[in-house]
């Protein structure tokens, strides 16, 4: 037995030795960088620890993402305990913005003929250049991060440098002349044969995937699912459903569909909360616009306080997600959409309530003014077929037509019609 324990311990791969082909599982990351697709990829480098895999691939192709989601998936790659390989492919693919750490973190890092990366400048929620000192403190902290990532890994840094200050990009032959990528290849499978043999630079593991058995793995529909859902358009369409159903049921109790349908979109909505950056302020000023419409459908206010109410609603949706990256920014002709859609709903809804307060009450017991009723014995009148008590200024005769002129409880005032 302790032969054995030695034997594995001092000959790894044996399976290869053996004569087993090798294996690499081949990670098709087509997304952006998030909570759920950077734990999904996480899990994947750890199916290919577990699993016994020679290597893992990551064939990525993404715009970038969150910059704490990258993290994770940087420290990830560089404490994995087998060789990571980041394939930027298939042709047309890019590395963009967290993208290129997620490639200067890999131990071998390939590109595809019509890919490209670069572009790594931070920016805010809008797209847009962070202002004066925080944006010198922010670039300086990822132009940094990402130099040490190159030069650690044996790559250009000064590129690494440009990349983040300058949104530097390149293509594949681009990246390869300057260093910045270890290797082109058209296929996986050859580039499989064109790093076997190759020691990684950092952490010195040596490849076997010539002739490797590919094991390809790709985002299930839950995975795909929950990256959805976390689309700051989605989410605000999910929080003022969810709001809109639970108002409904409280107003109208017993529906239950409503109210079911609201809790689940509003949990949903929470979910999406708890992933991305949100601003407080744009939350509290959605909650204050749908406010001041409920108030308004009570009040006469002449619109004032529906027009107030949108112009909150549509502020608060554009600051819900400000400080979250580019990919995260709510759409400015989605907020215009729905504000404009609730607006003439509002105005329509408004405009026949006061309608109906306008109109002259046709139900209830006080329509009997103004009908014409017949006296009847014991001072008793026949009216809209109904009995009353009857009183009156003028004597009356039995069969006698009369006229209600008011009532006041159960008596009714009448006079000769």
């Amino acid at each position: 037995m302790l032969a054995l324990f030695f034997a594995a311990a001092v000959v790894p791969g044996a399976h290869a030795a053996a004569g087993n082909p090798p294996r690499v599982l081949a990670v098709h990351f087509e997304a952006d960088v998030n909570p759920v697709t950077q734990e999904w990829l996480n899990d994947r480098i750890g199916q290919a620890e577990t699993g016994r895999y020679d290597a893992v691939v990551i064939l990525l192709d993404t715009p970038g993402g969150l910059s704490e989601s990258m993290r994770k998936i940087v420290k990830r790659e560089l404490s994995a305990k087998l060789p990571v390989v980041v394939y930027v492919s298939p042709p047309g693919a890019r590395a963009a913005s967290a993208g290129v750490w997620i490639s200067q973190a890999a131990d071998v890092l390939a590109m595809a003929p019509g890919s490209n990366i670069g572009s790594s400048t931070p920016i805010n929620g809008n797209g847009q250049d962070i202002a004066k000192d925080l944006r010198r403190k922010v670039v300086n902290d990822a132009a940094a991060s990402l130099r040490s990532l190159a030069k650690a890994h044996g790559r250009n840094a000064k590129w690494a440098d440009r990349a983040v200050r300058e949104a530097s990009n390149l293509t594949e032959q681009e990246a390869l002349q300057m260093n910045v990528v270890d290797l082109l290849a058209p296929t996986l499978p050859v580039l499989l044969q064109r790093i076997d043999g190759r020691k990684a630079v950092l952490r010195g593991f040596t490849l076997h995937t010539a002739g490797a058995e590919i094991v390809d793995v790709r985002p299930g529909f839950f995975t795909r699912l929950l990256s959805t859902l976390i689309d700051p358009n989605i989410i605000s369409l999910l929080f003022l459903a969810g709001l809109a159903g639970i108002g409904f049921e409280i107003f109208h109790p017993g529906v239950v569909l409503p109210g079911a349908l609201g809790a689940v979109a509003l949990v949903t909505a929470l979910f999406g909360f708890s992933i991305l950056p949100v601003s407080w302020s744009g939350l509290a000023l959605i909650l204050l616009g749908i406010g001041l419409l409920v108030i308004d459908a009570h009040v006469i206010s002449h619109g004032a306080l529906t027009v107030s109410g949108l112009i909150s609603l549509a502020v608060g949706m554009l600051m819900l997600f400000h400080d979250a990256p580019s990919p995260y920014e709510t759409s400015v002709p989605l907020v215009l959409s729905i504000t404009l859609t609730l607006g003439l709903f509002w105005a329509f809804a408004i405009g026949k309530a006061v309608q109906v307060r306008r109109r002259p009450v046709t139900v209830g017991p006080q329509t009997i003014v103004g009908e014409e009723g017949i006296v009847r014995s014991g001072g008793l009148v026949f009216v809209h077929g109904e009995l009353w008590q009857a009183r009156s200024d003028q004597p009356l005769e039995t069969g006698q037509r009369v006229e209600v002129v008011g009532r006041e409880g159960l008596v009714l005032d009448v006079k000769p019609a």
